[in-house]
């Protein structure tokens, strides 16, 4: 492809526009509209009754993780986040280029995912069934998300703090009466698992990463935000907190009112089904209501961080680009090449296998982070060794745990896998051999 000029490649970002709180209310918004309504199902088919555990592990995790990404972020506070992260670890070459992608496209999964928990939890609001509904309610909140972002960073800023405040008020008055409607009793939940196994439990707790992983789009801000060495940090720790804290509520609400086999065969819409002995009907809407909140501000959260990381990838001179005719700078065809894949998967691909292939590409992904940070930069950023391992431990655990299980369940996915991983290596490979 013809490589665009660059010279306005920059002119979108809008030096100290997001806030504190702006930035936690982006992180919070994609964290929340894919973690806890797009994985509660699938990870309690997983770990069966330590799913709550599992979002406790998947917490944890994130926290060794956000490590390495505060103290970069404090020594190199950029638009493009990761792909500036990576480039400072490896150089400008090629294996940047192909582990800021697995991020990439890891994010264009999330948002495919988020669209499509988006379009079953609105389908229980219509009266009638039709398979082409799924698919044309996430391509309309794709659609939506994509004009939401080529607005002013204020309005997207504004907008998002309004939507996580509202979605993340609305979980704890739902988990909160859930708990007490059920007299806090766990029927689903054990300290002693019957079904789960030892994999299956690793192989949830994977999972449950998804739902952290949004931090990392924060990052991808760091331009933007007011005083970035000091609130990139900030904002990817407190976003971790609120979230964990939400999860665990809502999980155990989800536990007090649902069997295992009834979460896990609900699982695209599970919080529903949560809601309805509780609420009864008005408590399905009001949950539906909450969960279009969560996943439309989560999609758009989603847009706005990883069209910045491709944009910067591309002033990098790290992956090809056109503009295809389009007017407007580098960052806005970004986006547009972001939602349209994005809408591609969304509409064609199942949903359990398109998390399956996200967790994976971005578990390698943040393990290529914490090596660059432990091989090449851990004196620079001042960095724990001791922290630096035990995170890279942790995610070659769950990740060697995850596709172990996948590979016995559905083997599709590990090899969808690794055909993409070899498809971008061997893309950038040649792109950039061909630019030399």
């Amino acid at each position: 492809m013809a490589e665009h000029d660059h010279e306005h490649g920059h002119q979108d970002y809008q030096k100290s526009s997001l806030s504190l709180w702006g930035a936690v209310s982006l992180g919070t918004g994609v964290m929340i509209g894919a973690g806890i309504f797009a994985l509660t199902g699938q990870v309690a088919q997983l770990a069966r009754e330590w799913f709550v555990l599992a979002f406790v592990c998947g917490g944890i995790i994130a926290g060794f993780s956000a490590y390495s990404y505060v103290k970069l972020a404090k020594a190199y506070p950029s638009a493009g986040g990761i792909a500036m992260f990576l480039s400072k670890a490896y150089g400008k070459g090629s294996v940047t280029a192909i582990f800021a992608l697995l991020m990439y496209f890891s994010m264009v999964i999330n948002e495919s995912l988020v669209a499509r928990t988006f379009a079953s939890y609105t389908s229980q609001l219509i009266s009638f069934e039709a398979q082409w509904l799924i698919p044309l309610l996430a391509v309309g909140l794709l659609l939506f998300a994509f004009f939401i972002n080529i607005l002013s960073n204020q309005f997207i800023q504004t907008f998002s703090f309004f939507m996580a405040f509202v979605k993340t008020l609305g979980l704890v008055i739902l988990a909160a009466g859930g708990l007490w409607a059920s007299g806090i009793q766990f029927e689903s939940i054990s300290a002693i698992p019957e079904e789960a196994t030892g994999g299956g439990i690793l192989a949830g707790i994977a999972l449950s990463i998804l739902a952290y992983k949004g931090f990392t789009t924060i990052t991808n801000s760091g331009g933007e935000i007011v005083e970035p060495k000091r609130n990139v940090g900030r904002a990817i720790i407190i976003s971790l907190i609120i979230c964990a804290l939400i999860y665990v509520l809502v999980t155990l609400a989800v536990g007090s009112s649902l069997s295992i086999d009834e979460i896990v065969k609900a699982k695209d819409y599970a919080l529903a089904e949560a809601a309805r002995p509780v609420y009864g009907e008005t408590g399905l809407w009001v949950t539906v209501a909450f969960a279009i909140v969560a996943t439309v501000s989560g999609v758009i959260a989603s847009a706005f961080a990883v069209s910045r990381m491709l944009a910067m990838l591309t002033n990098m001179k790290l992956v090809p680009h056109s503009h295809f005719g389009m007017p407007g700078s580098i960052q806005k065809h970004t986006l547009v090449y972001t939602i349209v894949m994005a809408m591609i998967l969304a509409a064609f691909f199942d949903l359990s296998r398109i998390a399956s292939l996200g967790a994976i590409f971005y578990i390698v992904m943040d393990i290529a982070i914490h090596w660059g940070v432990l091989r090449h930069l851990r004196q620079k950023v001042n960095a724990n060794i001791y922290i630096l391992v035990s995170a890279i431990t942790l995610d070659v655990i769950v990740l060697v745990a995850f596709i172990w299980v996948k590979w016995t369940s559905d083997p599709l996915v590990i090899w969808a896998s690794l055909i993409g991983m070899a498809l971008i290596a061997a893309g950038e490979i040649l792109f950039l051999r061909k630019k030399r």
